[in-house]
């Protein structure tokens, strides 16, 4: 693949982990019971951090909600039972500020480059908090029954892994700004959203 292809592929798995990020309602009879879609859920993150994450995912009224409060630094949110495909992702709680407040954008109308326009604009005034540390995210993307709600496993979806470094770059990570390879590179380099691109074969 080359390296142009790599970035088109990154870019548009990125595209899939933070826009899609459950709305704010779904049709009620398509939502599963919240003990699948928390099992669902939690799949992409490491085994031992499980248990104990927060879990976000939809009520018996279509709407998002709190499915499990968790002990953890995790949150984990279920697939959209709206969407034409299956997509679940964790990530650290220092990350909540921004993914929740790229849902309430969504949720107004705001759509596509707009809302990494307007969480710019306010991470730079300073009424949206961005972590000051290294931040992970883990999701897993694939066709709609991926998930077997009877056996709790996950098939033919696609793992990501991301850690985002905030206005980090290539010169202050020694990370490349492309794919190279296998090897880890840094995305949005400079901006709010920058991090590391992590993306194991499956």
């Amino acid at each position: 693949m080359s390296q142009r292809m790599c970035v088109l592929a990154a870019a548009a798995a990125l595209g899939a982990v933070a826009p899609r990020f459950l709305p704010a309602q779904a049709p009620a009879a398509a939502v599963p019971p919240a003990e699948q879609q928390i099992a669902a859920a939690v799949a992409p993150a490491p085994l031992e951090m499980r248990a104990g994450a927060t879990v976000l995912g939809y009520g018996g009224d279509g709407r998002l909600t709190t499915l499990r409060q968790g002990s953890n630094a995790l949150v984990c949110l279920a697939s959209d039972p709206a969407a034409d495909r299956f997509h679940v992702a964790c990530y650290h709680r220092s990350l909540e500020p921004f993914m929740a407040r790229g849902r309430a954008l969504r949720l107004q109308g705001v759509r596509g480059a707009a809302v990494d326009s307007a969480r710019s604009a306010e991470i730079a005034a300073g009424t949206l908090a961005m972590p000051s540390h290294p931040a992970v995210l883990y999701s897993l993307t694939g066709p709609p029954g991926s998930f077997d709600a009877a056996t709790g496993a996950v098939r033919g979806a696609r793992s990501l892994y991301v850690v985002y470094i905030p206005f980090a770059t290539a010169e202050t990570t020694g990370l490349s700004p492309t794919p190279v390879g296998s090897a880890p590179w840094i995305m949005f380099p400079g901006t709010p959203k920058a991090h590391i691109m992590f993306t194991p074969d499956m």
